[in-house]
């Protein structure tokens, strides 16, 4: 045995030895995937952390550059959003083409319900800004046209209150309205100072506006029409790069995701239009003042869950107050109702189950999106943070399997 391992090592060595380059001549580079791929991602890791150092560092010229970059995008970003909202209606104007017309044409009923729906969504601008936008700002020149007349009768208010309670102080409440007064004047007499530059600015901005919404929607134009072939290349980049038996399960999340933002933005959208609609209606046949400015508020306001229709009603009861206290009330009453029948009947028939989050959670969303976004964020933090609650629960699900036990069973 001791002789066959010497001769097994001594053969090993000797082929060792025969086969060795000699020295001073060129030696072959032996390849090695493992350390080239580690020495890829190193190189990466590098330049990420370079770019994020010097990111933090000039933190004034990485937001300057990432504000210049969003105002070029923006027009392109406008057009994917106009994109998204308008793809529902046009499949739907394509099934009901395919269906109940029996178009056999794919492209054709894909061009006739594009001109339908860009029609009527253009057509609804248009007659917004013709004749609910002028509305609008008459009724924002009356109401500033009122304020003095306004604080006299109040202050007029108070002083009778006086009078007739000599026991009750409402020193405080007139010298808080007259230092309001005095705060008001001197606000409009610096923005009267500051009106040209602002002005000027502001019509540069709604110039820069109009030609970013122009093209945005020639855009939208063509992202809806080659939506075949935008598909086809996330489609390409999706199986390039996600693993082989994953792609099933990422294709049933992505797809999932899709569905809830898209439900609950477009069914909110919706929602919004017809309780701003039915507000308009009822504060005409009540006969109340500022019909549209106070609709298109509370139509606005209620895109926001929960705390909407409140932020909605506060200032329209504001300024009916001023003119007509017992009209005020009416339009509180009318509000309460309007967002009852928003809340048990209208809300659940257009969206149905769209988030299936609990309260807590809505709020929870509401509140952090405010905080960090704005009203855009309170508005948008609800879907995003559905889509999270849905990835979380898909993902324990998965963990429970693993270990042979069910959500449900818990």
């Amino acid at each position: 045995m001791e002789e066959k391992k010497d001769k097994g090592y001594s053969s090993g060595v000797h082929d060792v030895m025969t086969h060795a380059t000699p020295p001073g001549k060129n030696q072959r580079f032996i390849r090695n995937d493992q350390y080239f791929t580690v020495c890829v991602y190193t190189f990466i890791l590098v330049v990420f952390c370079a770019i994020a150092i010097k990111a933090i560092v000039s933190f004034s010229e990485t937001q300057a550059f990432v504000g210049g970059m969003f105002r070029a995008i923006a027009p392109f970003l406008i057009a994917l959003l106009i994109a998204y909202i308008l793809t529902p209606f046009v499949r739907a104007l394509q099934r009901f083409f395919h269906n109940q017309c029996h178009m056999k044409s794919e492209k054709l009923s894909m061009i006739l319900a594009m001109v339908i729906v860009y029609v009527l969504g253009l057509g609804m601008i248009i007659m917004v800004l013709i004749y609910v936008l002028p509305e609008i700002v008459r009724n924002l020149i009356d109401l500033v046209n009122y304020i003095p007349a306004g604080y006299d009768e109040l202050m007029g208010f108070l002083e009778q209150m006086q009078e007739r309670f000599p026991n009750v102080d409402f020193s405080s409440f007139i010298s808080m309205l007259q230092n309001t007064q005095s705060e008001l004047t001197s606000g409009l007499r610096s923005i009267a100072a500051d009106l040209i530059p602002v002005l000027y600015t502001a019509s540069v901005s709604v110039v820069q506006w109009l030609a970013n919404f122009l093209i945005a929607v020639i855009v939208s134009v063509y992202m809806l029409y080659g939506q075949a072939s935008l598909k086809r290349m996330l489609r390409i980049v999706f199986y390039a790069f996600v693993p082989k038996k994953r792609i099933d399960g990422m294709k049933e999340v992505l797809l999932e995701c899709n569905s809830i933002f898209s439900k609950y933005v477009v069914s909110k959208m919706i929602d919004s239009l017809i309780i701003g609609i039915l507000c308009a209606i009822l504060m005409s046949i009540l006969r109340m003042p500022y019909i549209l400015l106070i609709s298109a508020v509370v139509g606005v306001t209620n895109m926001i869950p929960y705390f909407g229709p409140f932020i909605g009603a506060v200032p329209g009861i504001v300024i009916i107050l001023v003119i007509d206290p017992v009209k005020a009330l009416i339009f509180a009453f009318m509000i309460l109702c309007l967002q009852q029948f928003d809340g048990l009947f209208l809300g659940p028939k257009l969206m149905g189950s769209s988030t299936g989050m609990k309260p807590i959670w809505i709020i929870f969303a509401i509140t952090i999106g405010g905080k960090f976004f704005g009203v855009l964020g309170m508005f948008l933090g609800v879907p995003v943070v559905a889509i999270f609650s849905y990835l979380a629960e898909r993902y324990m699900r998965y963990r429970l399997e693993k270990k042979g036990m069910e959500i449900e069973s818990i």
